[in-house]
């Protein structure tokens, strides 16, 4: 089976830039339920992932910071504390299916690293579970799972 079959394409996804400030990233994550966001370089190079702890902890040691001052400091100063590891769109469904394990989405980049989307963990799930229980394979269409901002509360 091939991993482009589970995949939410990158104009779906909630993704930030690595260049962007801690208010620009708490602006365009706000009203998101995801934990774990990609951040790609401009060029769409996959970097790695922010949790919502790498923010909160990056903030505990700006003391004082207040909204206005969050527009003069970087997101990339912000230590993350494990990067998604991403896979490309040749990746066999095993080793998918592992980085998954660990992973609420494993991210997906073509050969120059650049992002193209993700694949849930929860669609792998429903895809796995309809197997084991002997249900038909069913089209996988766009559904709750599938919202944008999806990385990673998945």
């Amino acid at each position: 089976m091939n991993l482009l079959f589970f995949l939410t394409p990158k104009q779906d996804v909630l993704y930030i830039y690595e260049d962007f400030t801690l208010r620009q990233t708490l602006e365009k994550w706000a009203n998101q339920r995801f934990a774990t966001i990609p951040v790609l370089k401009r060029n769409g190079e996959y970097v790695g992932t922010i949790t919502e702890g790498d923010i909160l902890w990056g903030m505990k040691n700006l003391h004082g910071l207040d909204l206005e001052a969050s527009e003069d400091v970087p997101i990339a100063s912000f230590a993350r504390r494990r990067d998604y590891k991403a896979v490309t769109v040749t990746t066999d469904m095993p080793t998918l299916l592992r980085a998954a394990i660990d992973q609420n989405f494993v991210p997906v980049v073509d050969d120059r690293n650049v992002f193209i989307g993700m694949v849930r963990r929860t669609v792998l799930l429903k895809e796995m579970y309809g197997k084991y229980v002997g249900l038909p394979p069913r089209k996988h269409t766009r559904d709750a799972t599938s919202r944008q901002g999806s990385p990673s509360s998945n």
